[in-house]
């Protein structure tokens, strides 16, 4: 007896249609979004330009084969590249990521949705070069601002209620999937050839979340979503040249992104696609930490200060208890030696430790050069993390999306400081009145580190003002970025 596999090719699963049908169909009418967009523009170019000033970014930036220069191809912020869009969404892809200082978003699944960046400007510049070359209208930012939001959407809606981490797997696979979508619909691709592209973001093999994480975390978390954004302007691309796309990706059994990859199980969506996710992202705008540390860092420097004003130092405590929600200890509740910067970034002892002590928290206090300072470590050991069940309710919360923490110092005396708490960090929309102005001065800070004064102030003359930069062209205002 034999039992034939039916062959009849079936209707694109309906994730990818959904996805299809948001990148074509969907008109985004929230201002807040826009203006929540621009903001992250220009907070993610400015976590770029830091990332210039460390050899170890740099080393990976420019064509593959040196020298290479793409006639109407696109720029690369900060530098004098001009490269094909899929090297330059690696190039922009891996500054923005390096220091872990761009926007976040917390789910079931987290990630940084302005990782898209680096394959929808690559993508529009190079786009708008050969428009004008050609003698035709060339996008406008208000197109890269519409792209960013919807590429924020698809990550952020997927990772609402379905964790990669679980499995094993990357984040940066939602940034391939976002990113592919909305780059096809920029190429201007058809509702079936945007399918087509998706299809072959799933079908592709997903990063590990090893390099994330002990004993294995290292630099590949710095420039893996770099990888992804570049590899969804690539499969766009192909599904550009009518390459076929899989329509069951997803479904298949036994072949399909369920089984083998999600344990059998299928996405469960908590919305649908608008714009819900751009207009509540978590900006990092003061410190350069895993996002389930932020309010702990703020915490720590509250800390700091009252230590100094009541004389006392690291070697009075005796103990330190961060009490916290679970995705902290699951992700950076980390003890044993840190062996590089990246480690350290993901360790929430190292991340309170160092404000205590120092009354900071800079991307320099993860080089070795600091990290080296014994009295870290010694505090490190101190520091406990005990979930609050009540924390991790609220993170999950849609009304509140909070990421809470608290700090309990106890003295070798056996005398306590009052528990310090904080529920949202500056980043938070809950307090965007107080982040954007702080947000802004960020990235005068970071244009000052690359460019002289009046580059300068042609950049913030375009930037700060949301319809000047909506009406101007991709590559005009990328233009005013070139070193």
């Amino acid at each position: 007896m034999s039992s034939h596999i039916s062959n009849v090719r079936p209707q694109p699963d309906k994730v990818l249609s959904d996805i299809a049908d948001y990148v074509c169909d969907y008109r985004i009418d929230s201002a807040l979004a826009f203006e929540t967009a621009r903001n992250c523009l220009i907070d993610t170019l400015g976590c770029g330009l830091e990332a210039l000033e460390y050899p170890a970014c740099t080393k990976l930036l420019g064509p593959v084969v040196p020298g290479t220069i793409v006639p109407n191809g696109a720029k690369v912020p900060g530098t004098q590249f001009q490269l094909d869009p899929v090297q330059a969404a690696f190039n922009i892809g891996a500054m923005i990521r390096w220091l872990d200082f761009n926007d976040t978003w917390l789910a079931a699944e987290w990630g940084h949705p302005s990782d898209n960046l680096g394959g929808i400007l690559a993508t529009a510049d190079w786009l708008s070069r050969n428009a004008v070359a050609a003698g035709k209208p060339p996008l406008s930012m208000r197109d890269v601002l519409a792209a960013m939001i919807k590429a924020h959407e698809i990550q952020g809606c997927i990772a609402l209620e379905n964790s990669f981490n679980k499995v094993g797997l990357d984040h940066v696979v939602l940034v391939k999937v976002a990113s592919t979508a909305v780059i096809a619909q920029m190429l201007g691709l058809s509702r079936e050839e945007i399918i087509n592209a998706v299809s072959l973001a799933w079908v592709d093999g997903q990063s590990l979340r090893t390099y994330r994480h002990a004993p294995n975390t290292g630099s590949r978390k710095s420039w893996a979503a770099g990888d992804a954004t570049s590899r969804a302007v690539r499969l766009a691309l192909i599904a550009r040249t009518g390459e076929m796309g899989y329509p069951s990706v997803l479904t298949a059994k036994t072949w399909g992104f369920y089984d083998v990859s999600f344990k059998g199980e299928p996405f469960r969506f908590q919305r649908p696609y608008g714009s819900y996710v751009m207009e509540n992202v978590l900006f990092k705008i003061s410190y350069p930490a895993e996002f389930h540390s932020q309010t702990a860092v703020e915490c720590a420097m509250t800390l700091h200060e009252q230590l100094q004003a009541r004389g006392r130092s690291a070697q009075d405590i005796r103990k330190i208890t961060i009490r916290t929600h679970e995705a902290c200890i699951r992700i950076i509740d980390k003890q044993g030696p840190l062996n590089n910067p990246a480690d350290r970034d993901h360790c929430v002892q190292y991340m309170v430790a160092v404000p205590m002590l120092f009354g900071r928290l800079t991307a320099g206090d993860y080089e070795d050069a600091i990290a080296a300072d014994a009295r870290i470590d010694a505090l490190r050991e101190k520091i406990v993390c005990v979930e609050d069940p009540q924390f991790t309710r609220d993170y999950h919360d849609p009304e509140k999306r909070s990421i809470a923490n608290a700090l309990t110092v106890e003295f070798n005396d056996g005398s306590t400081l009052p528990e310090v708490v904080c529920e949202y960090p500056i980043g938070h929309k809950r307090r965007r009145a107080d982040g954007i102005p702080l947000l802004e001065a960020k990235f005068r800070t970071n244009l000052a580190r690359r460019f002289p004064h009046k580059q300068q102030a042609a950049i913030l003359a375009a930037s700060l003002d949301q319809a000047r930069l909506e009406a101007m062209p991709v590559n005009e205002y990328v233009d005013l970025y070139v070193i």
